[in-house]
This record gives structure tokens, sequence and C-alpha cells, in this order.
């Protein structure tokens, strides 16, 4: 009898913790919004309702103090700056030039703020590896940076041109060398946090193995999975990369990430075929992902469960035609 009581009261605090995971993304999302349509107060109190659920998140944090300045709301701008560093911020060039934050900087808290994330960032430092930190980080310039510009070229241009064909060749050739140097690195320290190459070195490891062929991204897919559960990586990175390991390897995707082109309407996206849609926001919420709904918007989707199911058959037909 204790034992039952027991699972009931394990898989009751798992669904409030779910819960209190979702609505905590939901809230966020919604600030998020407020803040894009300028509407400065109302983002700042659905920040402040969302930071009940007790969320240690420190972009989120920097974001709600971007809006409570923006709302004239001081005490909590400095309030969530503090929580931001305590709980990991350290972009200190973006902190001092963020024109958001501007009213902050002739109090005296201001000056407190940077003091001490200089500080934070000086013990951090000490710690790098900080050849790894520099190699990844002009890693990160050119797979961003020919990504943008390839989007860019799409907009302006659309994306059957010359110019679009030329930068994708460029992009897979950058691909291709940003390869070697990432695995040159993990095959030598393994998944480094963090704490060893900083939040943009860290980032940079999943994405060219996330732009990478289905061949290494199946070698180190276990490695990304091991450093998850040891704090070294995000769970949204992770469950991105088995999506698209999932696709590639001719299955289903878990967590809905993954997007693809209408045939022959390049400017009109579907969700790429998933298991369990009922369920996707569950799992979604699991790995710290925003509600599919809010994400496939961006894409000018609107989520119907049902609606989708009906068209799965359709989708996996289209999916089959991908070359991922």
């Amino acid at each position: 009898m204790k034992k039952n009581i027991l699972l009931v009261l394990l898989l009751l605090n798992f669904t409030i913790h779910a819960l209190a995971q979702s609505n905590y993304k939901q809230l966020i999302s919604q600030a998020e919004d407020l803040y894009k349509s300028k509407n400065y107060v109302k983002s700042n109190e659905i920040y402040l309702l969302a930071f009940k659920n007790k969320q240690k998140d420190n972009n989120d944090f920097y974001n709600a103090a971007c809006s409570a300045t923006l709302a004239g709301d001081q005490i909590s701008a400095f309030k969530f700056l503090d929580l931001s560093i305590e709980n990991g911020w350290v972009d200190l060039a973006h902190f001092k030039s963020d024109s958001d934050l501007s009213a902050l900087h002739n109090k005296p808290e201001w000056n407190k703020l940077i003091a001490k994330l200089q500080t934070k960032i000086n013990q951090i430092e000490s710690n790098y590896n900080k050849d790894a930190k520099t190699k990844l980080e002009e890693v990160y310039k050119t797979d961003q940076g020919i990504r943008q510009e390839f989007i860019a070229a799409q907009k302006n241009n659309g994306h059957a041109s010359s110019k679009v064909d030329s930068l994708r060749k460029l992009m897979v050739y950058h691909d291709s060398l940003n390869t070697i140097t990432v695995t040159q690195i993990l095959d030598q320290y393994g998944w480094l946090g963090e704490d060893k190459v900083g939040a943009k070195g860290n980032l940079t490891l999943f994405l060219v193995i996330q732009h990478a062929n289905l061949k290494t991204q199946q070698k180190y897919l276990p490695m990304l999975r091991k450093a998850v559960g040891n704090d070294k990586a995000r769970a949204s990175s992770l469950a991105l990369l088995e999506d698209r390991v999932a696709l590639r390897e001719g299955k289903k995707q878990i967590y809905g990430s993954q997007l693809s082109s209408v045939p022959d309407q390049p400017d009109k996206y579907y969700l790429s075929p998933l298991i369990d849609p009922n369920n996707v926001d569950k799992r979604r919420a699991s790995v710290g992902l925003q509600p599919l709904a809010d994400y496939v918007k961006q894409w000018d989707i609107i989520w119907d469960i049902e609606t989708y199911k009906k068209m799965l058959p359709q989708y996996e037909e289209w999916a089959s035609r991908v070359k991922w």
C-alpha cells in the first residue's frame, strides 16, 4: 500500500512539475510577443507572473530586465539583471551596448552590476580551454554568417536564384571545414561545457554537428546525450539533433523541431512527420522547448492536431523526397 501511495505521489509531482514547466514556457512566449509589439508594461507583468514558477534561465531574466526597463520599472529591471548574472549570463559586451537598458546607465546599481559581472567573467575564464574556445568562436562566425547571408538572399532573390545556389554550395563547403575542426575538438576533449568554452563555444559544438552529414551525426549523438546528462549541453539541443537524425534515418521525429518546404512551393512549410502528435507538447516541455503552436507560427503554420494527423500520410510522402 505504501508503494502504491508513493507511486501516486511521484506521478502527481511529475505531472505538477510538467504543467508548471509548460505554463512557464507559455508565459515567457506571451511576454516575448508583448515585448515585440512594444507593450512593455504588460510584458513586464507577464514576466513577473512567469517567474513565480521559480525558473532559472539567464536569458529569460535578461529579456525580462529589458521589458521592465522600457516599462519604467527599474526596481524589477535591476533585480532581473542580477538574477541573470547569478544564473549564468556572461555577455558583458551585449550587457553594456543594449539600448533597451540605456535608462539604467546613470544609476549607482548599474556600475555595481558591471563590476559583479566582470568579476564573474574573470573567475570563469580562468578555467577556460582557451585554444578550443578561440577555434569554436571562429567556427561560429562562419557557420552563422553564411546562413544569415543565405537566408537574406532567399528573401531578396527567391529560392531558385543563382545567388542562392552559389551560397548554398559555399555553405556546404564551410560546413565541411567546420566539421573537421569541431570533430577534432570533440575527439580530443569530449563535449566541452560552457564552463570550458563559454556559451557560444558550447553552442557551436551542437550547431556544427547539427549541420553535418548523417554519419557524423550518428557518431556524436551518443556523446551529446551523455553531455546533457552531465549538464555540459542543453536538452533542447539534443532534441533537435534527435529529430534530424530520426528523419534522415527514415523515421518520424520526436519533438517537432524540423520543418520542410512544400514541394514546388519553397516559401510554404509543413511540419515533418512526427510521432504521437497528441503528446508532443509534453515531450517538448520536458526538454525546455516552447509549445509547438508557438514554434510553428514563425513559418505561418497554424497547429491543429486533428488536421495534422489527417495530413500525415501526405507529409510522409513529401518527406520521402527530402534530401536531409
